[in-house]
């Protein structure tokens, strides 16, 4: 059984591409990559309990802002690199979907509302890893009240379709429903959303803006050169 975690984020005129996606964790490691996480987790905090005061959340991360606001930034950019290093020394598994908006929007005269259309095919390549290996799956997303109740029955429908709407893939291998918890309750759901900061900020970035900016980046390009990463571009 392998464990899907995913996120997205808010694109916006500074940010206008969309990513939603995330990791993949093999079910037998789930015990010892917690135990890692949390150990990263009490390192910062002095506390390994799971709550909103103790929630790694890369945007505010990465500028000081929440619970961060007196953090220094050298700390600060010692977790991003703490959890590149969580991924890859681990091999964990990275899949995402990154929508250019305006492309979207501009392509057709009834465009599909960017989260939906971003889900179904996080979870088309999600299967197709869980086809490579021959295994089954369970997702987990990050709530958002706007978006689970639609979710939670796009995902129904596929399943009883028995083919997502654009390639026709079967999501046969995922097992149930997409699951959906507040990411302060989830250590592997702060990780995609770490993961989905580092993409929607570096991956089309060419200049670092900031000094700060070149030394995340790094380890954005560093995690993509060393750990199983796709990343499906639409349109």
């Amino acid at each position: 059984m392998r464990l899907a975690y995913f996120d997205e984020n808010k694109y916006s005129s500074d940010n206008p591409f969309f990513f939603i996606g995330g990791i993949i964790i093999p079910e037998e490691s789930v015990r010892d990559l917690e135990k890692t996480l949390s150990q990263i987790q009490y390192n910062f905090f002095g506390t390994s309990i799971l709550n909103r005061d103790t929630e790694f959340h890369g945007k505010e991360l990465f500028h000081g802002k929440g619970v961060f606001k007196k953090t220094k930034i050298s700390d600060r950019i010692k977790v991003f690199d703490d959890i590149g290093n969580f991924i890859t020394r681990n091999e964990i598994p990275i899949r995402l979907v990154c929508i250019d908006v305006g492309k979207h929007r501009g392509k057709y005269y009834y465009p599909e509302p960017e989260y939906r259309l971003g889900l179904m095919l996080y979870l088309e390549r999600l299967c197709d890893y869980l086809d490579k290996y021959d295994d089954m799956g369970i997702v987990f997303g990050d709530y958002e009240a706007d978006e689970i109740t639609r979710s939670v029955l796009d995902f129904s429908q596929f399943k009883a379709d028995g083919k997502t709407l654009y390639k026709g893939r079967t999501l046969g291998r995922l097992i149930d429903t997409v699951y959906f918890t507040h990411s302060h309750h989830s250590r592997f759901l702060q990780v995609a959303d770490m993961i989905i900061f580092m993409a929607g900020r570096f991956n089309n970035m060419n200049k670092a803006k900031t000094w700060h900016d070149e030394k995340v980046k790094l380890i954005w390009e560093k995690i993509k050169a060393n750990t199983d990463i796709r990343i499906q571009y639409w349109p």
